[in-house]
């Protein structure tokens, strides 16, 4: 197997070693004394190794997995033994920024916040930020179909790509199509966004860019309580006001992030941007949405700007160290009148450890993302795992039972592979005809979307 792909990529561009994203029952196994096989890794530096590697797989029935930056909290990066992994990091190149057509193109490698700073060196922004945007790269932000601390204003990735490069699991190059917007048929790249590398390897992107905001005004707002920082949401929302950042913590997660206020306390952060004059309009109109809360200032919006990208892989791995302990986060997605029960549901499946917050954001005009974080320690390792499925089993279920997605932006490999068909329903047998016909042989990678159960 290692000759084979030595003569594809060159003894260099291979090793050997464990591989996993950061999925917290992963750690929480591997610190059980399971740890993950060793697995052969290749790195390849141009589409045509890439697509001989996939052929060479498809002979000789090995399964592939693309890699980005492994940021990925779900299981989906999982290889088992026999397995093979592309690390697409030698694919970091920054192609093209067109200032006038507003468009970026570049390669799957490349790491997210380097392609931002490149682009704000410019004036410009793709206006992608998830937390772990410092670890990630624009392929594995593509395959998982993430959303980012500013889609309100901007839309989550499936926004920002216009068209995709991938190779398929037989070695066909498609290559990224023309224009803004085609009526040619479907918009087939579509497919490859929120994959989990199931149906090939992307290789780059056509992405819509946009000019940095001038002026950014942002402050934070004190509710009495959830229900009306929630229809304070809807309103600025369903008013055309598209909010830079608009995050609504529950009082317990409010009192997580350091602010005393009243009982049941809530706090709502928020900035508006754009023309300085668009930017000041749009923020009276937030206060005027915001009625009777306590406007505190921009302070809770600057420490939060200090705090976005905090969220780092050591800090979940530090606290999930001890034996026993266990970490995690769940974010669903409702229509604003299926978010209170949510919450109260949802909140009350995951409190058995202690733990158990949650924030509301990523907001549209017809709901917006509860995001859930929970966490506890039990006397053994079999305990703590129980612990965590209970909790991950309480939260599906009363998404499906309400009518909320199971996964709003973090995507499904392993954690979700058991409620996937019970979601998409009949378009369960659409996804598994397209990747039976896409990759008959079943290479490409098993974890990802409608693959392998925890």
């Amino acid at each position: 197997m290692r000759a084979e792909l030595e003569q594809i990529v060159g003894a260099t561009a291979l090793d050997e070693r464990p591989v996993r994203d950061l999925w917290p029952l992963g750690i929480m196994d591997e610190r059980s004394g399971n740890a993950p096989p060793r697995v052969l890794v290749a790195r390849p530096s141009g589409r045509e190794q890439v697509a001989a590697i996939l052929r060479w797989a498809a002979a000789n029935r090995v399964r592939v997995t693309p890699m980005g930056g492994g940021s990925g909290v779900c299981g989906a990066l999982s290889p088992q033994a026999g397995e093979l992994v592309l690390d697409m990091g030698a694919f970091d190149r920054i192609l093209e920024v067109d200032e006038t057509n507003l468009t970026c193109r570049c390669e799957s490698g490349v790491n997210g916040m380097a392609l931002e700073k490149h682009l704000n060196e410019r004036g410009l922004t793709l206006g992608h930020f998830p937390s772990s945007l410092p670890g990630t790269t624009l392929g594995g932000l593509i395959a998982t179909r993430s959303s980012g601390q500013e889609s309100s204003r901007y839309g989550s990735v499936e926004d920002m790509v216009l068209s995709l490069a991938v190779v398929l699991p037989d070695g066909t190059f498609a290559a990224p199509r023309p224009g803004p917007r085609s009526a040619v048929g479907p918009a087939l790249h579509q497919l490859w966004l929120g994959s989990e590398g199931a149906l090939g390897v992307i290789l780059g992107a056509v992405l819509r860019i946009h000019r940095l905001p001038e002026t950014v005004i942002g402050r934070g707002f004190a509710f009495a309580d959830l229900a009306a920082g929630l229809e304070a949401m809807r309103a600025i929302m369903q008013s055309g006001i598209r909010p830079l950042v608009m995050r609504l913590y529950d009082a317990e997660d409010t009192a997580f992030n350091g602010y005393d206020l009243q009982m049941g306390g809530c706090l709502l952060v928020v900035a508006t941007a754009g023309l300085p004059a668009v930017a000041r309009a749009e923020a009276e109109a937030v206060t005027v949405f915001a009625g009777t809360a306590k406007d505190l200032g921009e302070d809770p919006w600057l420490r939060w700007q200090s705090h976005r990208f905090n969220l780092s892989a050591e800090r979940m791995k530090s606290f999930l160290e001890p034996a026993g302990s266990y970490l995690d986060t769940i974010e669903l997605a409702a229509p604003w009148t299926a978010l209170p029960g949510l919450h109260q549901k949802v909140k009350s499946a995951i409190a058995v450890g202690g733990l158990a917050l949650c924030h509301f954001s990523h907001a549209y005009e017809q709901g917006c993302c509860a995001y859930f974080t929970f966490g506890g320690a039990e006397e053994t390792e079999q305990a703590a795992r129980s612990a965590y499925m209970r909790a991950w089993e309480g939260a599906m279920s009363a998404a499906m039972e309400l009518g909320a997605t199971i996964s709003h932006h973090h995507g499904v490999g392993q954690v979700r592979a058991r409620w996937v068909a019970d979601e998409m329903g009949g378009w369960m047998r659409v996804w598994r005809s397209i990747k039976e016909s896409i990759d008959p042989d079943g290479v490409m990678n098993p974890r990802g979307v409608g693959g392998a159960k925890p």
